[in-house]
């Protein structure tokens, strides 16, 4: 789909369709709009251009006309491949055909409209995982970054495995956990995703099966699936992942690892029980299976601390575990870590520096001067308060909105609600009638495609009011779709 950031000027004298034919002809002639390129449906390009549907449709039947535009069965637009544009301008190049061919797939439609439509500030964002604005200590940041300049000696690249002084003080860290790791065995990266893909491309053999809970976060990403990699869902339940189902899952598969978040589960919430832990790294080690933790939600406990991490318990390294900083500090800082074995930390600094030759040196110090500095804990000691409000007003919004119509688990830590409604919905029509009136939602089947009865609710990122008034037209909506 066409991405389209523009709207007609009101305050012109050129008529409103006028400016949007003009608008999409620049748009062909100038080659930003390849031959067979899709314009979004009709109803959303009315919103988008914030005009009536007549107007879009005078400026449409203008264009298909002169042949600039062709209308396919469903009343999809393209942009069409016998143009006068294309006949009397220079040869152009088939950008589209290249989009097309490239290694890496197209992200899945909804994740693409939900990244756009996150940057809209009239939606209320339901969905989003990540702290809210407020909840990010901007000042505390601010005053850890003015002191970098003078700690830092040089302003050139970092060692391959990331900055020492920061590998140090993560050490330190994650003691407190019970995760014994030396500097040499930790890689500093840019967020768990770059984590993830690290490992992908330097420890998995081509379509290599990945063991996950089901649904799951990486589920909604098409990295893995443009590096050839399959997936193979085990089920959970209100303790974590099923382990009595991964053996059968292993033999039928022949997974070559599991990843897994124990930690307040994207996108379930669910809090991986001590018992089930243990039980996960009994089996990792009698089934020889490699375990990666994902762990980057841990410090956003609410009730009480979890249990300690897989990597704690891990005796013979079969353990790959990460962590970041984006989700309990800030997503912009983009720095997270990977401990591992020696030489799996070795092999993935090595493709890392083929990627991106490391992470920004400004952020790793700065990063590495908010864990000396001891203000990450108070932070902390803030957020889970913070947290805590802001769940028990979601929880006290559903218990009086979505009675009848959804059924859910108070969660214990971290961002996410799973929202079971008690009928099935089709989850584009809810997607769209929600994203109609201002609402930004997450569907499950982005987590789980067979899923029509989910959605994955935040309580993180919009404001109180926002989140009470949100949840109210929600539930208004769902209401409407069921009958």
């Amino acid at each position: 789909m066409l991405p389209i950031d523009w709207t007609p000027n009101p305050k012109d004298r050129m008529p409103l369709y006028v400016q949007i034919i003009e608008f999409i002809r620049n748009k062909i002639r100038l080659g930003d709009w390849p031959v067979n390129s899709k314009l979004p449906p009709q109803r959303e390009l009315a919103r988008i251009f914030q005009v009536n549907r007549s107007t879009l449709a005078t400026a449409l039947d203008e264009l298909i006309a002169d042949g600039l535009l062709e209308s396919k069965i469903g009343s999809s637009i393209w942009v069409a491949n016998n143009t006068w544009s294309v006949l009397t301008s220079p040869p152009q190049v088939n950008w589209h055909s290249y989009a097309e061919s490239g290694i890496y797939l197209p992200n899945f439609p909804t994740i693409q409209q939900i990244n756009l439509e996150e940057f809209n500030l009239k939606n209320v964002r339901l969905g989003t995982g990540e702290l809210s604005p407020e909840l990010i200590p901007a000042e505390l940041l601010k005053g850890v970054v003015s002191k970098v300049p003078d700690k830092i000696q040089s302003f050139g690249y970092e060692e391959p495995r990331g900055l020492l002084y920061l590998r140090q003080q993560l050490s330190h860290y994650l003691r407190d956990f019970g995760i014994i790791a030396a500097p040499e065995s930790i890689l500093i990266v840019s967020g768990a995703l770059q984590a993830l893909q690290l490992i992908c491309f330097g420890l998995l053999p081509k379509d290599a099966t990945i063991l996950l809970e089901k649904p799951s976060y990486l589920l909604s990403l098409k990295l893995f699936q443009s590096l050839s990699m399959q997936f193979s869902g085990i089920p959970l339940d209100d303790e974590g992942i099923q382990v009595t189902s991964i053996t059968n899952h292993k033999k039928c598969q022949k997974a070559s690892l599991l990843y897994t978040i124990p930690c307040f589960h994207n996108p379930t919430g669910t809090l991986m029980t001590n018992q089930r832990r243990q039980d996960l790294i009994v089996l990792s080690q009698n089934e020889l299976l490699p375990i990666i933790e994902d762990d980057v939600y841990r410090e956003l406990w609410i009730d009480a601390p979890p249990p300690a991490p897989l990597k704690a318990r891990d005796t013979d390294g079969r353990v790959i575990y990460i962590g970041s900083l984006s989700k309990s500090v800030s997503p912009g800082l983009r720095i997270g870590w990977i401990v591992g074995p020696e030489p799996v930390i070795e092999r993935l600094a090595d493709i890392k520096m083929q990627n991106d030759y490391g992470s920004s040196s400004l952020s790793q110090w700065a990063a590495a001067e908010w864990l000396a500095s001891g203000l990450n804990e108070q932070h902390l000691h803030q957020i889970r308060k913070q947290l805590k409000i802001r769940r028990d007003t979601a929880i006290e919004a559903l218990e009086k909105h979505f009675a009848g119509i959804a059924t859910w688990t108070i969660p214990k830590g971290g961002f996410y609600i799973w929202l079971t409604l008690t009928q099935p919905v089709s989850m584009h029509k809810l997607f769209k009638a929600a994203l109609d009136t201002g609402l930004l939602i997450n569907p499950g089947n982005i987590y789980d495609p067979l899923s029509n009865q989910h959605l994955r609710l935040s309580y993180s990122y919009a404001a109180l009011p926002d989140l009470k008034k949100g949840l109210y037209r929600l539930a208004g909506i769902i209401r409407q779709l069921n009958r």
